[in-house]
């Protein structure tokens, strides 16, 4: 705004300069300039609330009424746009594909439990989040969750990669401490948390999977979509991907051979600590010769397949958002693969894992709308690092540096205090001034997930500080 106000400055200047002569020294009226209409500030900031596929499936897969329910709430809060997942973790889809199969079940957790949902209804959930959503003035974001494929439980395996044998040659393989292999043949001493089962991104094959769901997708701009966000769009962590092919594509980028695979990027097994059973988020040490080009060229895979995703969006509908989420956390983000940053943000002048070439594939100028998710602690709103919510978005408002069209932040309200080490009041509170907290700095507030206002009966804290952000916006 500053440039524009000094750049309009200058045309005055201009203008005046080159202005003819007062009108008192001619015998004719001159005209006056009529005044340039000024454009209408906005009401308030955009507020985005998201719509977990699993934590929503109970109250809403098949039910419209519900989903009225809901979005009505959303819109008497002041929440302004719904992003809805339409591509499962499993995933399965909710929207119409040539290239997917729909979600019939997944497992949800309800009432202190996991219990088998299935979806029974037939009507198209994507296009009923987005009728009712524009009859309540509401922008309507499908999420596309990325390079998952499969998602495992007690009540079985469901997914695309379970349905279809053909497509387990796309499935990441990890380096784990006893070999190299398929996610689908790991056991829980060898990996974190694998219920959902990854795709390599790396593949080609696997790209064009899912760009040919993501242009089915974008097929709903021609009723009424607003914008695409892609969700899990990285790699599995330091642990993958390590198959052959990709092996192949990272010699063909390095320019030589490897002698030694793993070892030569990673050592044995790296990336899970099987004793206490956390993934690992630091260098190796002793840090592999490729270690750091190995990093680099992740960062390209996922930099390469964002701007593939844009193009294909962009064909169907130039209007269409395109957008992404990401983890604020970018000093602990890197071993999946993702820099959100811009290309103008150099991350070797501070991090020692990033090479000079790394910010060449900071993607954050690809997106129209790139959502952060500051997930700090109910307890850690304020401060300056990382970890508390402030800090996200400032730091990550200084490293996206104005490329992404739309940069938005905000918390995690229901699993933010995991320890139970806040009551219940102040996480209400917290709720209401993360707000204006994220609010303040980003320019737009994300809150993750619509389930917890739900089922907490939190809609009231939301309300109160987009009404108070809203009212320091139009001071």
């Amino acid at each position: 705004m500053m440039r524009r106000l000094l750049i309009l400055s200058a045309l005055l200047l201009c203008f005046q300069a080159c202005a003819p002569a007062r009108q008192s020294d001619y015998d004719f009226p001159v005209a006056e300039e009529p005044d340039t209409p000024q454009p209408e500030k906005p009401s308030g900031k955009r507020c985005f609330i998201w719509v977990d596929t699993y934590a929503n499936m109970y109250e809403l897969a098949n039910s419209q009424d519900n989903i009225r329910r809901d979005l009505q709430k959303a819109a008497d809060c002041g929440f302004t746009d719904i992003v809805v997942e339409v591509r499962a973790s499993s995933g399965g889809l909710f929207y119409k594909s040539a290239h997917g199969d729909p979600v019939t079940w997944l497992s949800a957790y309800r009432d202190g439990k996991y219990i088998k949902i299935e979806r029974t209804a037939t009507f198209d959930y994507l296009q009923t989040f987005i009728d009712i959503g524009h009859e309540l003035g509401l922008r309507i974001y499908a999420a596309f969750q990325t390079f998952s494929g499969g998602f495992t439980s007690s009540y079985g395996s469901t997914g695309p990669v379970f349905q279809h044998p053909e497509l387990r040659d796309l499935v990441t393989v990890l380096n784990t401490r006893n070999g190299l292999k398929s996610m689908l043949d790991v056991t829980t001493d060898e990996t974190a948390e694998n219920f959902i089962t990854f795709l390599n991104p790396v593949s080609p094959d696997t790209q064009d999977y899912l760009l040919a769901q993501i242009r089915d997708l974008a097929q709903y701009a021609k009723t009424g979509l607003d914008g695409i966000i892609l969700d899990r769009g990285r790699f599995y962590g330091y642990q993958s991907d390590f198959s052959a092919s990709t092996r192949t594509a990272f010699e063909s980028y390095l320019g030589r051979k490897l002698e030694h695979w793993p070892e030569d990027v990673c050592p044995v097994g790296w990336g899970f600590d099987a004793e206490n059973k956390r993934v690992v988020e630091s260098i190796p040490t002793p840090v592999p010769p490729y270690h750091y080009k190995w990093l680099e060229f992740r960062a390209k895979v996922i930099y390469d397949f964002m701007a593939k995703a844009r193009e294909t969006v962009k064909a169907v509908d130039a209007d269409l958002d395109f957008g992404a989420y990401a983890g604020a956390w970018y000093g602990s983000y890197y071993p999946n693969g993702v820099n959100w940053a811009a290309s103008s943000y150099d991350p070797s002048k501070y991090f020692t894992w990033a090479t000079p070439q790394y910010r060449d594939y900071g993607y954050a100028g690809l997106m129209d709308v790139l959502i952060l998710g500051a997930y700090a602690p109910a307890n850690a709103l304020y401060g300056s690092t990382e970890w508390t919510l402030q800090g996200f978005c400032n730091l990550g408002k200084n490293k996206v540096q104005g490329a992404a069209g739309l940069l938005v932040g905000g918390p995690d309200v229901g699993n933010w205090d995991p320890y139970d080490k806040v009551s219940f009041e102040t996480e209400c509170r917290a709720i209401a001034n993360s707000v204006t907290i994220c609010g303040q700095v980003m320019d737009a507030y994300f809150l993750f997930d619509m389930c917890h206002l739900r089922n907490n009966n939190q809609w009231q804290y939301a309300k109160e500080g987009i009404q108070t952000l809203n009212k320091q916006y139009n001071q």
